[in-house]
């Protein structure tokens, strides 16, 4: 497998003829019900992370007399996103060891009793586990709906789909946090009633989703070893920008209450903004994907870079309003970018596992984000000072992106 240094466009070209799939059955390749259905699998993990938001504070209250009930409540919101970024990489190698299809169907079935166990449970403890099974099938899910995107199309069509991922569970990310306090105003469990639909999903994947043809032959031959080398880089890029992607979602609403915003509608409206500026940077993403990733993802870590900068100084609802865009449109650009430089130079075979290694590192540095600008604010007087070096981290990984230029192979191993 030679390697190269390739220029910005060289790693938009069309993938090798034969890497896209073909359903097996008919010959024919994947439509738009593939699609739909994947996408809408994909934010499943968001409403892991965001629809018990709302109503942390009751579950506390409920399980007050629990030792240790300040510690565990956090943990219910936060532990399938840990659990994604240690367990992505085996679910990985499940996929491309026993098949797309069979993982994605059972981990939507089994993701629907694990998120709605809440609702029996009587002990917090027992809460707790449940969500470190919801993470499970959480990385199952994300990693089979990406790879099988990138299994299904081809060239600016799955670009577009990466693009389209992104946008869809950034809307999601907001109707569940709205669903999520709405329902949560009549009982702390009836949001769990939410995880339920993941069911319909297994029903429709059972019936469009299909098996590439290829894992008839990885069945019977050793997996392909992972090009570490040329992944490491991607890899580590991703770590930074899932860290970086999750600043905004998390502090937004504390930059706010810093400049005196205090209505909980004024903090809901801004982040609904902000949550388009994502969705547009991640609907153009198809457009600007022919430029390569060696364009793509240091133009995206300066915009979400410049965006937090800006926030770390906005004195005044129109300047956060502004920064708050500009760091969203970064971000909906930021993660299609680097998943198409981590699977740019993969085969069939070995892309369930890099797909998982991507997801791994990007939800480790999700989880992460918040502890780090904790400490940062703790360490430099304050969250305006934790933004900006975190902002200037994003910046400086941008330039120095643009200045290594990408390496990948210069072809994806045979099939």
């Amino acid at each position: 497998m030679s390697e190269h240094v390739l220029d910005p466009a060289d790693l938009g070209r069309e993938p090798l003829a034969g890497e896209v799939a073909v359903d097996p059955a008919t010959g024919r390749p994947a439509g738009r019900p593939q699609a739909v259905v994947l996408l809408l699998s994909s934010c499943l993990a968001v409403l892991g992370a965001v629809l018990l938001a709302p109503v942390l504070p009751r579950i506390q209250d409920a399980f007050a007399g629990t030792p240790g009930v300040e510690t565990l409540t956090p943990i219910v919101l936060t532990a399938p996103a840990l659990v994604i970024g240690l367990t992505a990489m085996v679910a990985g190698r499940i996929v491309d060891r026993v098949g797309r299809k069979r993982l994605l169907v059972g981990a939507l079935v089994a993701y629907a009793f694990a998120g709605t166990a809440p609702l029996w449970l009587d002990s917090l403890q027992l809460i707790v586990a449940s969500r470190v099974l919801v993470g499970l099938t959480e990385a199952a899910i994300m990693t089979c709906c990406t790879t099988l995107l990138a299994d299904y199309f081809s060239g600016s069509q799955r670009e577009r789909y990466f693009g389209l991922q992104v946008a869809c569970t950034t809307v999601a990310a907001t109707v569940f946090f709205g669903l999520g306090g709405a329902l949560g105003a009549q009982d702390w469990r009836t949001p769990f009633w939410l995880y339920a639909v993941s069911l319909p999903l297994a029903a429709l994947a059972a019936k469009y989703v299909w098996q590439p043809a290829p894992q008839g032959a990885a069945r019977t031959t050793a997996l392909p070893a992972l090009p570490w080398r040329q992944l490491a880089a991607p890899v580590g890029v991703s770590l930074v920008g899932g860290l970086v992607f999750y600043v905004l979602v998390v502090e937004l609403s504390f930059v706010l209450d810093g400049i005196g915003v205090e209505s909980t509608g004024t903090i809901g409206a801004i982040s609904a903004i902000a949550s388009l500026g994502t969705a547009t940077g991640a609907f153009l993403f198809g457009r600007l994907a022919r430029l390569g990733p060696a364009v793509t993802v240091p133009a995206a870590l300066a915009f979400s870079g410049i965006g937090l900068l800006g926030l770390s100084f906005a004195g005044s609802i129109p300047a956060v309003v502004v920064f708050a865009v500009v760091t969203g449109f970064g971000n909906g650009l930021l993660l299609p970018s680097l998943l198409t430089w981590a699977l740019g130079s993969l085969s069939f075979e070995q892309r369930g596992r890099g797909t998982g290694v991507w997801t791994s590192a990007v939800f480790i540095g999700q989880f992460v984000c918040p502890l780090l600008v904790l400490g940062l604010s703790d360490a430099i007087s304050g969250l305006d000072s934790a933004l900006a070096v975190l902002g200037a981290v994003a910046v400086v990984a941008a330039v120095g992106v643009r200045l290594a230029r990408p390496v990948a192979a210069a072809e994806p191993a045979g099939h």
